[in-house]
């Protein structure tokens, strides 16, 4: 055998040293972001593209790159984007769609490409039942379960005994019915008239009048981003004097400046980093959540934080937290990278962000509790925690 000359060790030291940390250095984790920039749930989906600007930029001396790409609020866009940061862009990660339409039909690509997605949306059927399909997918967005216990419990405790509802004819309005519907009739709360619209209609005049006529204590809109907005007026406009539940698909400053008067008193059960200052000193939530608010605030202005921007924020957080695990698995741009991401996600344990604290398992992808949600009203078009 061949004996190394002593002159040599300096330069094999060297070698050494490259193959190590600085190794690293010459890597790059691709991680595509789609997001509703335009269409009509622009409202969600403008702070979740905005948000891509804080994300970390390097991890464990690895560049993380992020392309954006806008669905124009269609599936059928998402579903071509993904196709394009899969093949063209051969990305590592995926953070959105702004919408449950826009995720359920990019889950099987996601699959078959095995790369794991950090989903930005509410319904729960993007990760539940959990298949092979979607141990893809995490979510960095309350489970709407999670909220609607909240919302329940508060029309219980405000002696609320009949509902009508009224959400949207597609995936996150019906799996919204199934579990508030559930869980009223567990609780004695009978509903009492149930309604549905799309998206993109104009009016809800004939749905509105239906639940005005059956006479509900209160009522509760299952929508998302500025179509939530259009029962409410319409219930304020016909003169309905009940209480207006809302889910955490309107928990922005977005919509009382599109609702206005109208949506004065609406209750929700929301993410902490919207009343982020109401919150005690002593949970951890509260610093991550006003350092976003203020380094989103100082490059976008006052008052436009978005707790949809937050879930995107958290969703960066969280690949921050798994990629140095994966990095010992494999190079980005390898399937093996993108397993050991997957896996490294899926045993995170209590990660702080700003909407929640999240302990995934492989039966649990969202990993959110209690600590998640408060109940919330608008007053004086302004959303504050409710401390009853």
């Amino acid at each position: 055998m061949r004996a190394f000359a002593p002159a040599l060790l300096p330069a094999l030291a060297g070698a050494l040293l490259l193959a190590g940390p600085a190794a690293h250095a010459a890597e790059t984790v691709k991680v595509g972001v789609i997001a509703s920039s335009t269409g009509v749930t622009a409202v969600v989906g403008i702070p979740q593209k905005n948000t891509v600007a804080l994300l970390p930029t390097e991890v464990a001396g690895v560049k993380i790159d992020y392309t954006v790409l806008d669905d124009a609020s269609d599936p059928t866009n998402a579903v071509t984007n993904v196709k394009k940061l899969i093949s063209e862009t051969k990305v590592d990660a995926l953070i959105g769609p702004t919408t449950t339409p826009a995720a359920l039909a990019m889950l099987d690509f996601v699959a078959e490409a095995r790369t794991p997605l950090i989903t930005t949306v509410g319904s729960a059927a993007v990760i539940e039942p959990m298949d092979d399909k979607k141990r893809w997918v995490f979510k960095t967005t309350q489970n709407d379960s999670l909220i609607a216990d909240a919302l329940v419990a508060h029309m219980v405790k405000t002696g609320i005994k009949t509902v009508g509802f009224i959400g949207f004819n597609d995936p996150y309005g019906e799996n919204w019915y199934k579990s508030f519907a559930a869980l009223a009739e567990k609780h004695g709360i009978k509903l009492v008239a149930s309604e549905r619209y799309t998206r993109t209609d104009p009016s809800v005049t004939g749905q509105v009048l239906k639940l005005i006529a059956a006479r509900p204590d209160a009522v509760f809109i299952a929508a998302t981003g500025g179509p939530a907005v259009l029962p409410q007026v319409a219930l304020a406009d016909k003169g309905f004097k009940g209480k207006v539940y809302q889910t955490h698909g309107v928990a922005t400053n977005d919509f009382i400046k599109l609702g206005g008067k109208a949506v004065e008193g609406t209750l929700m059960a929301g993410g902490p980093m919207l009343v982020a200052d109401d919150l005690p000193a002593g949970n951890p939530i509260k610093a991550v959540a006003q350092g976003y608010i203020k380094s989103y605030e100082a490059k976008y202005g006052a008052g436009t934080t978005s707790t949809f921007g937050a879930n995107t924020f958290d969703a960066g957080l969280l690949l921050q937290k798994a990629i140095p695990l994966a990095l010992k698995a494999g190079k980005p741009g390898s399937e093996a990278f993108r397993v050991a991401l997957r896996d490294a996600l899926e045993k995170s344990k209590e990660v702080v962000g700003a909407q929640g604290v999240f302990t995934m398992s492989p039966a649990n992808h969202n990993g959110m509790d209690h600590r998640a949600r408060l109940m919330m009203t608008v007053k004086n078009g302004k959303w504050v925690a409710l401390h009853e």
